[in-house]
């Protein structure tokens, strides 16, 4: 697949002006909630480094509450290159994995340090919109977790079209699931956290989803109205989608290795009608669908290795069902 999308030019918003290079705050002074947008978790997902470097050009600023942006791994994003992109998705060890108090305290890795650096931002925020992108080409996502409260608010998001309602990861906790945005009590108290896959990370549409969302995120936590979004980032809300599904993933397959192999090139939100179809092989094992109709929920064997999650299973329902 070809890399079409160009690299952002992130010069004149590297530095930030909070003393963390890369984040920016801006505060309006009035209550409201904190919300923080973050991209390049992944050194080689370019779209949200486009959404955020807009948003900071734009001179939105918040009318109530305060905005945070995070460019994260810029370590990984100075390695890029469109021929061997996957190779800066991280310096030592993947950055959306390290998010727990005892990997950031070990500050061992690049990855952990830059955590560490990240985690004051991450812990003061209310609401997190984390942008990420895709191995492979497929239709955009958006990731809340199982908490029925992040669920709902992906649904008056409006788009994309396909909700995913996942326990997160086996080789680590995700910066969206960090702290009271992993907990039923930092949720009941108003913690929101999302992570959008935009699409494949060298579509030019991954930067279109990802700025869709940025101003449907804002606009929904209140912190900015329509008026600004639209006088001063025309062009970046896209239309709602025809209709959503929310897929409840119920699990996964877990590499055994760096032999594993699936029987057909899939690229996600595949539906395999029949229980027990055998869709792949992890080290002699048949990798098999669990139940009728399961989807494929982002089969890639880019990052294939131990511990690392190759493709997930899941149910598909229409929300009012969720509900």
């Amino acid at each position: 697949m070809q890399f079409e999308l160009d690299v952002p030019d992130l010069g004149a918003w590297r530095a930030g002006n909070t003393g963390t290079e890369g984040v920016w705050r801006f505060d309006s002074g009035l209550p409201g909630r904190h919300v923080l947008v973050t991209a390049l978790v992944h050194g080689n997902e370019l779209c949200g480094a486009w959404a955020l470097q807009g948003l900071l050009a734009s001179g939105l600023r918040p009318r109530r509450g305060r905005l945070s942006l995070a460019f994260c791994n810029l370590a990984a994003f100075e390695r890029f290159d469109p021929a061997r992109h996957d190779a800066s998705r991280f310096v030592d060890q993947d950055l959306n994995r390290q998010w727990s108090p005892e990997r950031i305290a070990a500050a061992d890795t690049r990855e952990r340090r830059r955590a560490a650096e990240l985690a004051p931002h991450v812990a003061e925020a209310d609401w997190l919109l984390d942008l990420h992108s895709m191995h492979e080409p497929s239709p955009p996502l958006v990731l809340t977790g199982l908490s029925p409260r992040n669920i709902e608010l992906a649904v008056r998001m409006g788009t994309p079209e396909h909700i995913v309602a996942d326990a997160g990861h086996q080789d680590g906790v995700r910066m969206r699931d960090f702290g009271r945005f992993g907990s039923e009590a930092g949720m009941a108290a108003g913690a929101r956290s999302l992570l959008v896959e935009c699409g494949f990370h060298g579509a030019r549409s991954s930067r279109d989803v990802a700025r869709d969302q940025c101003v449907r995120f804002l606009e929904l936590a209140g912190i900015v109205d329509a008026g600004d979004t639209g006088r001063l980032l025309p062009g970046w809300r896209m239309p709602d989608a025809p209709g959503r599904w929310v897929l409840e993933v119920s699990g996964g397959v877990v590499a055994k290795g760096s032999q594993v192999r699936f029987t057909e090139p899939f690229q996600g939100l595949e539906v395999i009608p029949q229980a027990g179809t055998v869709i792949g092989d992890n080290h002699g094992e048949p990798i098999r669908t669990p139940y009728d109709d399961c989807v494929l929920v982002m089969p890639s064997l880019r990052q294939a290795r131990q511990g690392v999650t190759v493709v997930r299973f899941a149910r598909r329902r229409r929300p009012a069902e969720f509900n």
